[in-house]
């Protein structure tokens, strides 16, 4: 199979990318993969450090944008569907993947015009406004979430769960010793969240020589958050801008302070790891609050707003659960019983289903013949 994936911008929309493509790679030999991104998002890093093939087409964001920006985007949208055409010619794909994002847009309008199959997975509870836009033209629809099916009146939808990046099914329980705390506010980073870690490092003094901490905290604010670790007399090598093997780091880790993102969600009840959760409260809809209610209600992690969050109340609760190992490790259950797997292999069993009819026509379009099943639950 030949599997164009688009979009990216952040590692929520670019990492379920990422792990159909291993898996494809890895389960049949003379698979291809393409990524189409932007040189702004993350994929322009991530992809070639992979080994992975990545081209890239001229578009940015539509939401949040001024009027000036606004009237701009018609033009370049036109220039990047034009090229994503031609990177469609050279490809020749057998289904077309879109994750979300803004660089996915160009790139299903494309597909769309020429006729490919085209499947959408969308990571959140409440959709972004590209997937939304695009599902009714979409082959399939995989969700994370089943709340997420009522946005999709037009799509055929399925529930999947979200594919994760190798090594997160096979987490082994939480290490037995002294405890490591990871903290993470997404690819980008989140300043809310540094600045209250570095107000927070004072009061940890108690745990200090005993407690590890590994902090993700984005290219941008690297320099100021190692800072505020040195001058607290922790170590700012455990500061990180990015975390490139994220399995081994929940692996390692006893606590997890992070946003509240699908794929982060995903991620942690994989690994069996309990979590602070401070959702991103401008998040569309609000879904990362209520990705962490669905964890916090069953016990599986700790919801705190970014509203309520002061280094006081953050090292309370850090200083309690790592006091309390018992909680920790029930905690740590809970969320492994939550967990959801094989979605990789699920998205890519849907690929080959809306692959085959054009595969087995010789067309260049889709075929939406009575070879194609109607919906079913997973």
């Amino acid at each position: 199979m030949k599997l164009l994936l688009a979009g990216g911008g952040t590692g929520g929309h670019l990492f379920p990318a990422v792990a159909l493509a291993q898996r494809l790679i890895e389960t049949e030999e003379d698979s291809e993969v393409l990524f189409v991104g932007t040189k702004r998002g993350i994929e322009a890093r991530v992809i070639p450090e992979l080994g992975l093939p990545l081209e890239t087409i001229d578009i940015s964001g539509f939401v949040g944008k001024g009027w000036a920006g606004k009237l701009t985007f018609g033009p370049r949208l036109a220039i990047s569907v034009r090229q994503s055409l031609a990177i469609l010619e050279r490809f020749r794909p057998d289904v077309v993947v879109g994750v979300g994002g803004y660089a996915s847009a160009p790139v299903l309008a494309a597909a769309k015009m020429r006729g490919y199959p085209v499947l959408i997975h969308e990571q959140n509870a409440w959709p972004g406004l590209t997937n939304r836009c695009f599902a009714r033209w979409a082959d399939r629809v995989c969700l994370s979430f089943a709340d997420a099916d009522r946005a999709f009146h037009h799509g055929r939808t399925v529930v999947t769960g979200n594919p994760l990046r190798q090594g997160m099914d096979e987490c082994p329980p939480i290490p037995r010793e002294n405890p490591l705390l990871l903290v993470f506010g997404g690819s980008l980073g989140a300043r809310a969240i540094n600045e209250a870690m570095v107000e927070t490092l004072p009061l940890l003094e108690p745990l200090k020589g005993e407690l590890t901490i590994l902090h993700q905290s984005g290219p941008k604010e690297l320099e100021r958050v190692r800072e505020g670790y040195r001058n607290a007399g922790w170590d700012p090598e455990g500061v990180v801008p990015f975390i490139e093997d994220m399995a081994q780091a929940y692996a390692r880790s006893h606590l997890v302070v992070c946003r509240a993102g699908a794929t982060t969600v995903a991620e942690l009840t994989s690994c069996g790891r309990p979590a602070i959760m401070i959702p991103y409260p401008h998040a569309a809809g609000d879904h990362q609050t209520t990705n962490a209610n669905a964890l916090a209600r069953r016990g599986a992690a700790l919801l705190l707003p970014q509203a309520d969050l002061t280094a006081e109340l953050l090292v309370r609760l850090v200083s309690d659960l790592f006091r309390d190992r018992e909680r920790l490790l029930a905690m740590a259950g809970v969320a492994r019983s939550l967990g959801r797997k094989g979605a990789v292999d699920l998205v890519l069993k849907e690929c080959r289903i809306i692959a085959r009819p054009r595969r087995q026509s010789g067309s260049t379009g889709n075929d939406k013949s009575k070879n194609n099943p109607p919906l079913r639950a997973i």
